[in-house]
């Protein structure tokens, strides 16, 4: 017997029993293996969590680790499409006036999206999650009544969500994601895309902010450079200044500076052009380019000074973007009126090639404030001329006066000194040499008055001035400047418009017709306006003559004038050759 052997009851000992074996009924096990199956499926479920946890905290990290908003855009993009296993993922950016003003998409390769031509517009089942403002989710987009379909070229797309992103009251954009690689999207998917769309929101506000910064102080910097400018008095660069950075700021692709066409206000001039790189050939064709006012968006803004902002040029059907019309592919514009003190003095666009995104409110104050700043410096070199132009006429009157004074006096007295001297002289031939100095001495006291008149300030509208012009036109013909003499009070007596539209008319067709024919090297042209002699107009060169189908032909209509008046109308070869051509008619 052992020691481990209990005695029984006699006193003998009897052997220890064995344990039992260890089992289970069938269905208890079952039940066991039911509940480690789906710890294990918790677990797969807890680790999946963990794992997109982790995806949406790197994709956080992701999008928040820059500044720039398009970089922003694009990495949201991105982060959603690996997130949540889709194929195409895509952000529109809505447009003040509604749809998408950008679409940022990822997933389709380039020839893809060249055959699929324009980007979306907010239409369809992206305009429902637009307009709805809460998520959609759906296994066949197809199924739904919203669904617009695809436009030719588009890759097959079958499950869908969307989601907004709001940026405190404001909804910025929509998330939009398809072809979920596990069939379609779960609502585990759309709260993950919920908490994306939440951490883009502060990502993109925290962009747009520092881009509203960024361009506050380049604005600041740009006004102080354009003011500096102004200051220092070369107003045309300013002005180039103030289109250079306006496009730049504004993100443009073409900055236009138009100002009314010297003629009047029927049309309108390119006066400053500025492009991004690769325009040059466009900004070539562009400068001193001339269109119609009316009709026009830079026309419209012309003469009602209130500004436009387009997203494309079909927003205003009833005007056309003549200014760029033929020459780029206009998207959106900025047209705004450079207003000063008492007028409108030109106007001032910004240009986006078709496809960019829209101009927003912010942009318009900026490109606004340019063009006050422009009209300013319009203003100033404006002011700059006219103190030059006052300072010069001073300087010829004080000229003028000199000339009269002491020159025309001196001479004159010379004149009658020596016309004393030749009376008294016996021999006839020196007397007569004498009297052709006094004659080259009242010939060159008419000239000295005639340029006298030149240097002073004239009524543009007077008879005098439309003389003048008439011969500076005829010497930029005839490659030489007339010699012109006034004699007697021309403005004063040749007081009817009539008379001196006839005056100027013959006086251009006698120049037109010496350009043509006479082959001249010197012209010389006379007006005299006195009640003895009346008034006339002589004009005499030294070239090769009248021909007689000039006398029947062009200068028919100046003898029609003459004699319609009462006066004469000759043209001879002249006492030296050439031709000597004489209008004249009775003093009014």
């Amino acid at each position: 017997m052992t020691a481990n052997e209990p005695p029984d009851e006699g006193g003998d000992v009897r052997p220890a029993a064995e344990p039992p074996e260890l089992t289970f009924p069938d269905l208890p096990r079952l039940e066991l293996d039911e509940l480690l199956g789906q710890l294990v499926d918790r677990a797969g479920e807890v680790m999946a969590a963990q794992g997109r946890l982790r995806g949406l905290l790197k994709a956080n990290q992701a999008i928040t680790a820059d500044l720039a908003l398009p970089v922003v855009l694009r990495r949201i993009v991105e982060a959603a499409r690996t997130l949540l296993d889709a194929r195409y993922a895509a952000l529109g950016v809505l447009a003040p006036e509604g749809g998408l003003a950008e679409f940022v998409h990822s997933g389709m390769d380039t020839d893809t999206v060249e055959k699929i031509g324009d980007l979306p517009k907010g239409r369809g089942l992206l305009g429902a999650v637009i307009d709805e403002g809460d998520p959609i989710r759906m296994r066949r987009i197809a199924a739904d009544p919203r669904s617009s379909g695809f436009p030719d070229g588009h890759p097959a797309m079958r499950s869908f969500l969307g989601v907004p992103i709001r940026i405190r009251d404001e909804v910025f954009g929509n998330l939009y994601l398809t072809e979920c690689a596990r069939g379609e999207f779960s609502s585990e998917d759309e709260e993950l895309a919920r908490a994306l769309a939440a951490s883009a929101a502060v990502a993109i506000d925290n962009a747009r902010l520092f881009h509203a910064t960024t361009a506050r102080g380049e604005w600041m910097a740009a006004t102080a450079a354009v003011t500096r400018q102004m200051l220092g008095g070369t107003g045309n660069h300013a002005l180039e200044l103030i289109v250079e950075r306006s496009r730049e700021l504004a993100e443009a692709d073409l900055a236009v500076l138009v100002r009314a066409d010297d003629g009047g206000h029927d049309e309108l001039r390119v006066d400053i052009v500025d492009g991004r790189p690769g325009l040059d050939e466009l900004l070539g064709s562009l400068r001193g380019r001339r269109f119609p006012m009316r009709g026009s968006v830079a026309g419209e803004v012309f003469t009602s000074s209130v500004p436009l902002r387009l997203t494309a040029p079909g927003d205003r059907p009833d005007l056309t973007p003549a200014l760029v019309a033929g020459y780029l592919d206009a998207g959106p514009m900025l047209v705004v009126p450079l207003v000063g003190p008492s007028r409108t003095d030109g106007v001032l666009a910004v240009v986006r090639v078709r496809g960019r995104p829209v101009f927003r409110e912010s942009d318009l104050e900026m490109v606004s404030g340019f063009a006050n700043q422009a009209a300013v410096a319009l203003e100033l070199a404006e002011a700059r001329a006219e103190r030059e132009r006052t300072r010069v006429l001073d300087e010829r009157e004080r000229i003028a006066a000199d000339l009269h004074d002491h020159v025309i006096q001196r001479l004159f007295g010379a004149g009658l000194a020596v016309q004393s001297v030749a009376v008294r002289v016996a021999e006839p031939a020196y007397a007569e040499r004498l009297r052709g100095v006094v004659g080259d001495l009242d010939d060159t006291i008419a000239r000295i008055r005639t340029s006298i008149f030149a240097l002073q300030q004239t009524d543009a509208d007077g008879l005098r001035a439309a003389v003048l012009q008439v011969v500076d036109e005829a010497g930029q013909v005839l490659g030489f400047r007339p010699m012109l003499r006034f004699t007697g009070p021309v403005d004063a007596l040749v007081d009817d418009p009539d008379l001196a539209d006839d005056l100027v008319a013959v006086l251009r067709e006698a120049l037109a017709n010496v350009a043509r024919h006479a082959h001249a090297s010197t012209v010389e042209v006379d007006v005299v306006a006195e009640s003895r002699r009346g008034v006339v107009v002589e004009v005499a060169d030294d070239g090769v003559g009248p021909g007689p189908a000039g006398r029947r032909s062009g200068l028919e209509n100046l003898r029609r004038r003459a004699e319609r008046r009462g006066g004469t109308f000759s043209l001879a070869p002249g006492d030296e050759g050439g031709s000597r051509l004489r209008w004249a008619v009775p003093a009014p």
